[in-house]
């Protein structure tokens, strides 16, 4: 059975895709572009949290979503989320909606978030404490650190926060931390102490369909699974930094200036 070819063959052309789309420029329209205009760590991964948990659907909506969401809690999410109460939250955002969320999800999330920073400090220090650096990847903190936040409502389902344990490509979870962990032009970082190395790739249905175009998988079911599968073969091109192409790659097919068949077409021809 003839050896498929190596992801580093596509090497160079993925850098220069890098070199062109990451920056500050081509990140609207997208819920990222939020967290830049919150300097404090402990604002920045709350409004990152939320703003990557809604990440699904049209992207207007998705702004519209977590535009609302912030101007609610002003200019210190963290510190109005420490003072306010349940009731309160259920009287702001009861009736919230986003698609399949409900305003009651939604104040379960923000009880959550209110929950883990007050018996941890912050949503780095409770990550940080279930990390091992033994593991290969972020996933067993991430499946404690989702634990944590449904942990006043007693690990009810919600469509906010898949359990990673539980074959879900959490790609939004993984959006998170890819925001939370990464830092360079567009992701703005914070979680120091989290190697990128460990990251996960964001798996969607978009970057599912490149990631067959590109021979990184041959697996069609968009999950845990393949997610991992996936950045396996982008850590053989990157080790220290698995998902450094991910924004890049996404611009394609979401801004019309890309021309993503074109561009898969030519790394194809370039692996053969």
């Amino acid at each position: 059975m003839k050896e498929p070819p190596s992801p580093l063959l596509i090497k160079p052309q993925l850098d220069r895709l890098y070199a062109f789309y990451n920056a500050r420029k081509w990140v609207h329209p997208d819920p990222l572009e939020y967290l830049y205009e919150y300097p404090r760590l402990q604002d920045r991964e709350v409004v990152g949290l939320i703003a990557s948990c809604l990440a699904y659907g049209r992207v207007t909506q998705i702004l519209k979503s977590v535009s609302g969401i912030l101007k609610e809690m002003g200019e210190a999410p963290c510190r109005f989320l420490e003072t306010c109460s349940f009731p309160a939250l259920e009287k702001r955002f009861g009736e919230f909606k986003h698609r399949f969320t409900t305003g009651r999800e939604m104040v379960m999330m923000l009880e959550g978030i209110r929950y883990v920073i007050d018996r941890y400090g912050s949503l780095y220090e409770c990550f940080l404490g279930a990390l091992d650096h033994q593991d290969d990847t972020i996933l067993p903190a991430l499946s404690f650190f989702v634990s944590e936040l449904k942990t006043p409502f007693d690990d009810s389902p919600s469509s906010l926060l898949p359990s990673p344990e539980k074959g879900s490509a959490c790609k939004r979870l993984s959006l998170f931390m890819r925001w939370m962990v990464r830092k360079d032009r567009v992701d703005p970082g914070g979680w120091e102490d989290v190697s990128p190395r460990k990251l996960i790739v964001p798996l969607d249905t978009h970057m599912h369909r490149i990631s067959v175009c590109l021979n990184l998988t041959e697996r069609r079911n968009s999950d845990m699974r393949t997610a991992l599968e996936v950045t396996k073969a982008f850590r053989m091109l990157v080790p220290r930094d698995p998902v450094r192409y991910d924004f890049a790659l996404t611009r394609l097919g979401i801004r019309k200036d890309g021309d993503e068949l074109e561009f898969l077409r030519g790394l194809a021809i370039s692996r053969e």
